[in-house]
């Protein structure tokens, strides 16, 4: 399903994230420009129509929104550094195994707040990068990641405890060199390991309300 990135209405002016829905029955709405006084009937509008395109779950945002808040994405960062100690093998993404990668992805993100779906046509995406591997040990696969121009854009520990380990030998790809990365508030394993890290909160990008 597409999104809809300019949607219009008597209140005001959305963008429509729906490519969740056939996943994860979840729509996103930015607000984009709401009329004085109008922004929560521009909220119920897109609303109603992301359920009658299927969505169960429904979230929006605004610069200013106030409301029962969902979730918080930070934005954190680092000067990636290495133990030694912690450091696995790394291999990178390729034609014969990108299919193996997104599934372990979405197995491993379909219960993380707003972590977006990887589909089929991100594959190639996620190729021409150049910067998505596995992680593993004498073969064993610990964990994947994505690492592009500085962000981390993905990662996840596929075995219990390996969280450490995975994120040391991502950074042994930028080694010495800003990483930064975002996460939900709400995936707080994620944002302790992250701090654990040295990783700092730079900013805090969105915040998502329950629509």
């Amino acid at each position: 399903m597409k999104d809809i990135p300019i949607f219009t209405t008597e209140y005001g002016v959305a963008s429509l994230i729906l490519r969740e829905i056939p996943y994860r029955q979840e729509a996103y709405i930015r607000v984009q420009d709401a009329q004085a006084g109008m922004r929560e009937e521009l909220v119920k509008e897109c609303a109603a129509f992301c359920r009658a395109c299927g969505a169960e779950k429904i979230y929006w945002s605004a610069g200013d929104g106030t409301g029962q808040l969902h979730t918080a994405i930070y934005e954190m960062q680092i000067t990636a550094w290495v133990d030694p100690e912690k450091l696995e093998d790394l291999s990178p993404v390729t034609r014969e195994t990108v299919m193996q990668w997104r599934q372990l992805y979405n197995d491993k993100m379909s219960k993380v707040d707003n972590a977006a779906t990887m589909t089929y046509a991100d594959q190639e995406k996620l190729l021409s990068s150049g910067g998505a591997y596995f992680i593993h040990h004498q073969g064993h696969i610990l964990g994947i990641g994505w690492v592009d121009h500085g962000e981390l854009m993905a990662v996840a520990a596929v075995e219990r405890g390996a969280g450490e380990r995975v994120m040391h030998t991502l950074m042994s790809t930028m080694e010495g060199k800003t990483l930064k990365l975002q996460v939900a508030s709400t995936n707080e394993k994620a944002v302790a390991l992250y701090q654990r890290l040295g990783f700092v909160k730079t900013g805090e990008i969105r915040r998502w309300y329950y629509a």
